[in-house]
């Protein structure tokens, strides 16, 4: 993660969108698998990925408890019910 990327990188994770926390991300992983990054680098882009990661899910799981979803019950009344939380299962792997 040389030059451009690393200018991105030090940003504050808490001060960026879930966009930019994401596609961060995302760069990241790509870097990993692409083999082309020294032991160092390796590593401090894993440790981001890892805090990025954990960024994310708190904000999507914030987000799921304040989202409702309206259905309408048996006498055509608004009934405001929990929406379901979403899978967790998106481990990183390298």
């Amino acid at each position: 993660m040389a030059t451009e990327e690393t200018q991105v990188d030090m940003k504050k994770i808490d001060e960026m969108s879930y966009r930019e926390a994401s596609q961060e991300l995302e760069r990241i992983i790509r870097n990993l698998e692409s083999g082309e990054l020294e032991l160092e680098e390796s590593l401090e882009g894993y440790s981001r990925g890892v805090e990025l990661l954990k960024s994310l899910r708190e904000r999507l799981a914030d987000a799921e408890q304040k989202v409702s979803v309206l259905v309408k019950d048996v006498d055509g009344a608004d009934v405001l019910e929990p929406a379901q939380a979403a899978d967790e299962d998106d481990s990183l792997s390298f």
